[in-house]
Order: C-alpha cells, then structure tokens, then sequence
C-alpha cells in the first residue's frame, strides 16, 4: 500500500526515536516523478529534473539534521539509455552541471561525494568531471553516493567478475568466498547497507536498484512526485521507520527461545 504524504507542516524535525537500536544510517533514494511534475506543469521533461536536483540540497541537510550518515540517490539507471536520446543528452548535461556548481559546496557542508556505476559509456570530460568533484569533497564525513549508469544486476555481475578473476590469479580460493567477499567487490564498498529506501510518485518498485545491499531494507513509497517531495515529507519517512520493528528474520520473544541447537516442533 502506498503511503500517502499527510505532512504536518509544524513537525519537529528533531523528534523521532534515534536512539533506537537500529539507527538510521543510510537511506536510498528513487527519485521517480520528475516528467509527470513537469508534463502537469506544461513544462519540458528536462525543466522536471532540473526542479529534481535543487530537492537535492534541501534534503541532503535535512538527513543530517536527523543523524543519517549517507544518501545514495539512483539518478540515472542503466535502463534510461533506452530514453530518447534528446533526453539522455539532457541528463548528462544536467549531471555534468551539478558536478560543476555543487562540489565546492558540498566539500563546504562537509559532504564526501561518491559516483558508482558503469563510467563506460560516459565522455572522457564527464569522467574527469567526476574525479574531480570526488577528489574536492574526499574529507566529507556525511556521504552522497549518486548512482548513474547504474543497475543492481549489473552491479552484482561486475563483482563476480573481479572476484573470479581474484581466483584465476591464486589470489582467492573459491571456498573463500563469502557475502563479505561480495560486498567488498561491490560499487558501494565500505557503505552500510541502506537501513530505508524511499521511492516516490506512487511506485511500487526496486527498479534494479542496490539488489544484494537492500536485502533487509525498509521500504516507504510516497504519492507525490520526486520535485515535491521536501524536508517535511523526509521527516514523515524517517518518522515511519523509526515506528517500526526490525527484525532481520528473527521473531518477536527471540529471548524466550530454547537455547539448544536444533529447535524441535517448529
């Protein structure tokens, strides 16, 4: 079911459970909606995701102000090359603007920038734009991870190729290899994974999005497009996750279970 934003504009940003025992490092983020805002608007696609990456800003800060470490935003999927080509140009403009006019800023806000996905396919300028953008934000202590040319699948096979390549060299040995080994190999190494993944415009989807890392996330799905979603509808997110119970496969009166090895009757 789709949760519906009722914002409470007088909403105290602070409040919340964030001493719960499980904190709210990382959230993922799938910032669907920016066509429908600007095609009700009578607008160009392209003037959608523009009004999409000034949200940015906003609720980069409102993340902080709750304790969360790192946002990773899916910007652009290994899917949205099958876009009209005017429109993937147009995104790559954008992409490579905001690396251009934000990464001082984020360096100032004490953001550390990451870039993962296949950088194939990108101009060798939009590459040295990223270096750069990553190099200038590298002290940062929050992180924002955007993923383009990004996809989960893709993800996941690139890190089984680095890793049987690891064995072709002698360097691992096939019993070796563990989930650890893959998150090592993986584009987010060294993240968390995502303890919330937001998806607006009313969608109900993954979308090849962060496969293997989203494993035990929670998931919250708002109505309203990714341009109207502000630091009040963030607020309402978080507000919901810390409602609830996590429980990574384990029950509730965990403590009352026997404490042989094998359970019998279940």
């Amino acid at each position: 079911m789709v949760k519906p934003l009722m914002v409470d504009s007088s909403a105290d940003s602070s409040s919340g459970n964030e001493s719960s025992t499980h904190p709210l490092k990382h959230i993922a983020m799938i910032m669907d909606g920016n066509n429908r805002w600007a095609k009700q608007r009578g607008l160009s696609g392209i003037a959608g995701h523009e009004a999409g990456v000034e949200r940015i800003r906003d609720i980069l800060r409102a993340a902080k102000e709750r304790g969360v470490e790192a946002v990773s935003l899916f910007a652009f999927s290994s899917e949205n090359w099958k876009r009209p080509e005017l429109e993937v140009r147009g995104l790559m403009s954008l992409f490579s603007s905001y690396l251009k006019k934000e990464a001082k800023k984020l360096r100032d806000d004490g953001v550390r920038l990451r870039v993962v996905g296949n950088r194939s396919r990108f101009s060798d300028r939009l590459k040295r734009l990223i270096a750069d953008a990553e190099g200038i934000t590298a002290s940062g202590q929050f992180t924002l991870v955007l993923c383009v040319d990004y996809g989960g699948r893709w993800d996941i096979a690139n890190a089984a190729q680095k890793i049987a390549s690891e064995v072709q060299m002698g360097r691992l040995r096939p019993t070796d290899i563990s989930e650890a080994t893959v998150d090592k190999f993986l584009q987010t190494t060294g993240l968390p994974d995502p303890d919330l993944c937001i998806r607006t415009a009313g969608e109900q989807r993954i979308s090849n999005f962060l496969l293997w890392q989203m494993a035990y996330t929670e998931f919250y799905f708002a109505d309203c497009y990714w341009p109207d979603f502000d630091s009040a509808a963030l607020t309402v997110a978080i507000d919901e996750y810390y409602s609830r119970q996590r429980r990574f496969g384990l029950r509730d009166g965990v403590d009352d279970l026997p404490s042989r090895g094998v359970l019998e009757g279940v």
